[in-house]
This record gives C-alpha cells, structure tokens and sequence, in this order.
C-alpha cells in the first residue's frame, strides 16, 4: 500500500465530488423523507463511468478496482449523497457475475451494470436463516432443461429498482456435513411467480425493503450463475467487496456528518463563544474524527488486499466493524453538537444516523464480526 497522495485518485474524488454536489445532502434528505430513490444522481454517476469503474473495460467499465469503488462510495457519502446499492449492484452482483458469469451472462449484464442503466440486486436472506447462509430454505430443482425456485428472502434492497435479483438458493445437501450447497441464479424481477411485497421500516432512506416469495418461479438453464452447488464460495467473491464498499459508506457518512457539525460548532454561540470552543463539544468531535480517520485507513487496506488477489476476509469484516462503529459514533456527536437542532429536519441528520445504524447490523452485523476475529484471527474457538 502507499500512504502518499494518489493523483488519480484525488482526481477521482474531486470528479465525484462535484457531480454529488450538484445534488448536495438536502436533495438526498428530501428524497429520504419521501422515499424515493435517488436514480437521477445513479444515472449522473453512471453515465461518467464512475458506477461500474470497477467493470473490467471490455464489459463497458472503468476497469479499475475495488479501491476506486471504495472512493466512489465514500466520497458520494461524504458529499451527503450516500447510495446505498452501490454496495449490491456494483460490489456484489458486478463483482461475482464479471468473475464466474458466462460469456453471455457478462455480455448481457455488465454493460447495463457499468453505465448504470441496469441494477442487479441481491438476495440472500431469509426470515428463518439469517447470517446462517448454510440453512438457507430457498431451493432451485431441475425440471428437464429449467431450474425451479421455490422459497422466501427478506429485506432485499432496492428491488423496486432494479432489472434483477442475483438469488442464492439450495440445490442440494452435503452428505458429509448436512449443510446445503448453494447455487447462484439471476432472476428477472417481473418473472412470473416472483411476488415482490414491500417490507416497511422506520428508517429513512430512499431505498425500499422487500420481501420476496418465489412460488415454482421457472428458470431457464443458462440463469445459472458459474457452478452448480459451488455458490457459497461465489458468494464470498461479492461479500468482501460488500464489506468493503459498506465501510467506505460509513466512512463517507462519518466525513459528512463531521463537516456539518464542525460548521454548526464554528458559527453557533451561546455564551457568547462559538459552541466549538467547548471541550465538551470539541472532544467529542475529536474523537470521531480520528475513529473516522482509522476505519478509513482499514477500508482502503481491506479493498487493496482484494484488488491484490490476496486474503480479505479479515480485513474486510474488521473494517466493515470500525467504519460502523465511528460512523454511528460520529452522528451521534454531529446531533449532540446540534441540540434540539440535531433532530429537526431542516438540519437533515437522522436520515445519515438511520443508514449508520443500519450498518451497524448489515450486511453482516456486529457480533458476527466478533465472532469472525475470535475465532479465525485469534484462534478462539467457535462460539456459534
């Protein structure tokens, strides 16, 4: 890894700075409050070539790495414009269907996931499995040349919005272990049988929550993404990249919220000082800002780890941890410095404190993290 500044880099976040800045953080909040989706800036950003920047250049993208993705992410957060399905569009689905996808798959797929024409969602969740992706219920079975899948996944992002889901599913049993093998499919989102039924919750965002219910939805052979009964392993191949891209999101956030607060801090007064020049006010945003600044640096180490080819599971959830952790810390201070203000909607804070929190429990929530570094960093043993 370098330390030293990157010009393209620096280039690419100014780049994405001011495109994000054209939309700013009240427009973002406005549509947060009437949950609407954010297309107009995912189509901005696409058609500058910065939503597939990690899509190798022959499918139409940038053909760089996770690291830009990552920038992407956390400047387009910083600039108060967060886009949540970065992290399944381009971080998962991209990433697994430009790795085990077939050649018609790629072709068909990752154009329209490049220039942000096309969203690819994900969906691996399920009400009786949660982070227990071995007990997955949903099953695809061969019927002649077809796959048939049958089951439920929820809190599935932004199907609204998106042309398909990439849904893994059960396609049979390890005699050894009884864990399920898992196999990959790419499902239209109006193919028959698929009942999509939104799933309402009290954060604001302008991404919806669904749940899905696959009644004998009929698949043609050639939806079958890389090798039959191999789909966890492909799954990791898009959740460290979600890890990743989550964290750069938490840092964005972070970014964002400390800005706002440390303005509010310089201009508002009180005793006839800025609020600032208290300790009591200053400290805490001290604080987080170096938590922001540390799970920055984790980020950017987890995301060159993967663009190296090398081992990223540790990195990535220890980062997807930090960057959590200082985010939701950060505007818990950003709405303490702001008092009463910090909750009224004209300052625009619950909306980013709401996609922290989230966070904090996806895409994989706190204690599994924990659970991951005992047992695999420090050997402890398995709790679970």
């Amino acid at each position: 890894m370098e330390f030293s500044t990157n010009p393209d880099h620096e280039a690419l976040r100014k780049a994405v700075a001011d495109i994000c800045d054209g939309f700013g953080p009240q427009w973002y909040v406005e549509h947060a409050e009437r949950r609407e989706p954010t297309t107009q800036l995912w189509e901005t950003l696409g058609k500058h070539g910065y939503i597939g920047i990690n899509i190798p250049e022959e499918h139409g993208g940038g053909g760089a790495g996770l690291t830009e993705l990552a920038i992407v992410v956390e400047e387009s957060a910083a600039r108060g414009t967060p886009l949540l399905l970065l992290l399944v569009a381009s971080a998962i689905s991209a990433e697994v269907i430009a790795t085990y996808g077939s050649d018609e798959q790629k072709a068909h797929w990752l154009p329209r996931l490049a220039d942000g024409s096309g969203k690819v969602v994900f969906a691996i969740t399920e009400p009786d499995a949660g982070s227990n992706s071995h007990q997955l219920s949903t099953t695809a079975s061969k019927d002649g040349d077809q796959w048939v899948l049958t089951g439920q996944k929820y809190y599935i992002s932004g199907v609204d919005e998106a042309d398909a889901i990439l849904v893994v599913a059960r396609t049979g049993t390890d005699e050894a272990t009884g864990r399920g093998r898992l196999s990959l499919f790419i499902v239209d989102t109006d193919a028959p049988g698929l009942e999509k039924t939104p799933l309402p919750v009290s954060v604001t965002l302008p991404d919806k929550q669904f749940t899905l219910h696959f009644d004998d939805v009929r698949l043609p052979a050639d939806r079958l993404v890389g090798t039959e009964g191999d789909g966890l392993r492909q799954v990791f191949r898009g959740l460290n990249p979600e890890r990743i891209t989550g964290a750069a999101l938490c840092v964005g956030i972070g970014r964002h919220v400390l800005a706002q607060a440390s303005a509010y801090a310089n201009t508002r007064e009180v005793w006839g000082t800025p609020i600032g020049t208290h300790q009591g006010v200053s400290h805490a945003l001290a604080k987080a800002k170096i938590e922001v600044e540390l799970a920055a640096l984790m980020t950017a180490r987890a995301a060159w780890l993967h663009d190296q080819g090398m081992p990223a599971g540790e990195a990535s959830n220890m980062a997807k941890y930090a960057a959590a952790e200082a985010a939701l810390a950060a505007t818990d201070a950003a709405i303490q410095t702001h008092g009463g203000n910090g909750l009224a909607t004209e300052y625009g804070l619950l909306p980013y404190w709401g996609l922290a929190r989230l966070l904090r429990i996806a895409p994989v929530n706190r204690e599994m993290v924990l659970n991951f570094v005992a047992q695999n960093s420090l050997g402890l043993p398995r709790s679970y």
